[in-house]
């Protein structure tokens, strides 16, 4: 420790509840601050993820000796803006509210806080806003009947996005769809009303704001899989994003508008019995982990229940394994028998276990290797001009351990990190939803890049 002991147990400015006056106070956040970061230098497990920790240490060893009490406001600044959430520190660290141990040390929460206090205090920038509301950024790319897809190919407009928004000129930016995956689900009547209570289907999807704007069809295959296994699931009109894009920016009040509106429209639902499945593994846990805590008091008890309703589609998938509905009648098999597959950080935060890879394991004649790396995407970090190279570095394991196996078909449960995998690696996954409804299906991988 530095000299005049500073204590690891928790102070008087404790607070992870926004709900929670103290949260706001930023004495209480600065006392806080340097609790935390004298337990993380005392510790420096977490040196590896992302470059917070990095970076906290050298200014501790280099500049400061050792004294975290000596770190400037720039130096926090710097600490801070480093985090991209991606929820590994707080899988590491042996000191959390997780476990119930008496340090009550959250990292990710910490940096959330902070963000929230600078959003509150100094505003949000243009590019956060943008980056914040993907549901808007969809209608707009709709609107231009294509033309946002050709520009965002076109190298004179990324260098005039990269000097007003902020977004890196090279960052490969996923194309949007023509229709939306709700369009496509009302017009092949997928779409129905609330239930009446004990009348609703075994699940509802919670598509997400990717699917949704930019790849439906990892909605769509979602739906045949949950078909094929006769898990019967509902489709719901005018669910928004989950909220992760607006609160990674400190957005308190943006993310309880879209949580209050997805709220309203899942309830009915999770009353009724039924399971949400959400696809992508950041809205998961953003539903399961984060809305109780994070909603406006009034919504606490419909988060805490609809919290307890989620599912990833693979983990809801592998709890009916043993029973006979359970599909295992599967008609085609990946090249070479070989799958790689990346277990994304957010799916890791949630430790339900990575269902994705053990439901590829039971197409006949497959290996699955495995790889448990930080891609670097992580939100709208890898977009951002300070963060585009950073997230290269930090994904670079995951894009060789990926490769290292050779094998044609790559697979991995969060959308964003397949296109990090696509543009650094040359490989775009698919999602263990597609892998599968390919495998029900004949000649399902005709093509040796899993396009067939």
């Amino acid at each position: 420790m530095s000299d005049g002991n500073i204590s690891y147990l928790p102070t008087d400015g404790l607070s992870y509840d926004p709900n929670e006056p103290k949260f706001w106070d930023k004495a209480a956040l600065d006392k806080e601050i340097t609790r935390v970061f004298e337990i993380c230098h005392g510790c420096r497990m977490c040196f590896k993820f992302c470059d917070s920790f990095p970076k906290l240490f050298d200014l501790l060893d280099k500049t400061h000796e050792g004294d975290v009490r000596k770190l400037t406001a720039a130096d926090i600044e710097g600490v801070m803006d480093a985090c991209f959430q991606c929820k590994l520190c707080d899988v590491q660290c042996p000191y959390t509210p997780r476990d119930n141990h008496e340090f009550q040390l959250d990292f990710p929460k910490l940096v959330h806080r902070y963000d929230a206090i600078k959003a509150k205090t100094e505003g949000l920038t243009l590019r956060d806003r943008v980056l914040g509301d993907p549901d808007l950024t969809g209608k707009l790319a709709r609107a231009s009947f294509g033309l946002a897809n050709t520009m965002n190919r076109v190298s004179a407009h990324r260098w005039m996005m990269e000097k007003v928004l902020g977004i890196h000129h090279d960052k490969l930016l996923p194309d949007f769809a023509s229709q939306t995956f709700e369009a496509w689900a009302a017009a092949n009547g997928k779409i129905a009303p609330a239930p009446k209570p004990g009348e609703a289907p075994e699940a509802v999807l919670f598509q997400t704001c990717y699917v949704q704007n930019n790849e439906p069809q990892i909605g769509q295959d979602t739906l045949a899989v949950m078909e094929k296994n006769q898990v019967k699931t509902a489709c719901v009109k005018g669910l928004q994003c989950c909220g992760m894009p607006k609160w990674e920016h400190g957005d308190l009040e943006g993310l309880r508008a879209q949580a209050k509106a997805n709220l309203d429209l899942l309830t009915p639902w999770v009353e009724a019995g039924a399971k949400v499945i959400a696809i992508n593994p950041t809205c998961s846990m953003m539903l399961r982990r984060e809305y109780p805590t994070l909603v406006a008091p009034e919504d606490k008890p419909r988060a805490e229940k609809l919290a307890a309703a989620v599912r990833d589609p693979s983990e809801h998938l592998w709890s009916i394994r043993a029973e006979p509905r359970f599909n295992t009648d599967f008609k085609s098999t990946p090249p070479q028998g070989a799958v790689a597959y990346h277990a994304p950080c957010h799916l890791r935060a949630q430790a339900i276990g990575f269902r994705g890879r053990q439901l590829i394991a039971k197409i006949p004649g497959v290996k699955v290797d495995a790889v448990q790396e930080c891609c670097g995407h992580d939100g709208t970090y890898a977009m951002t001009v300070e963060g585009f190279e950073a997230s290269q570095r930090v994904g670079k394991r995951a894009f060789d351990g990926m490769a290292a196996p050779g094998a044609k078909i790559w697979a991995t449960d969060c959308p964003l990190a397949a296109v990090q995998f696509q543009q650094h690696a040359g490989v775009k996954p698919m999602h263990p939803m597609s892998v599968l409804a390919r495998a029900y299906r004949e000649d399902g991988f005709k093509d040796d890049d899993g396009k067939g």
